[in-house]
């Protein structure tokens, strides 16, 4: 039970952080930014970035087949 908890909060994590970075693209695409504000913008734009980059490399890297391969194991190499 607490593993359907886990991978529910993964998933809607990954699509919170996706949905941001789509709006902030779209924000900087679509309105003008103060000057005094770039720098700031330019550490958010870095953050969203990472995050979007480690939920991207989470779900089709390598992390996504090692989590499979451990749950497998977990589960006495009984496929689910």
């Amino acid at each position: 039970m607490e593993t359907k908890w886990k991978e529910l909060y993964m998933y809607i994590l990954a699509t919170i952080v996706v949905l941001c970075i789509m709006i902030f693209t779209y924000a900087l695409i679509f309105y003008k930014i103060p000057q005094e504000n770039i720098q700031i913008i330019n550490i958010l734009a870095g953050a969203l970035m990472g995050a979007f980059l480690t939920v991207i490399g989470y779900f089709f890297g390598s992390s996504k087949s090692s989590a499979e391969k451990t749950k497998i194991i977990a589960n006495g190499n009984k496929p689910e």
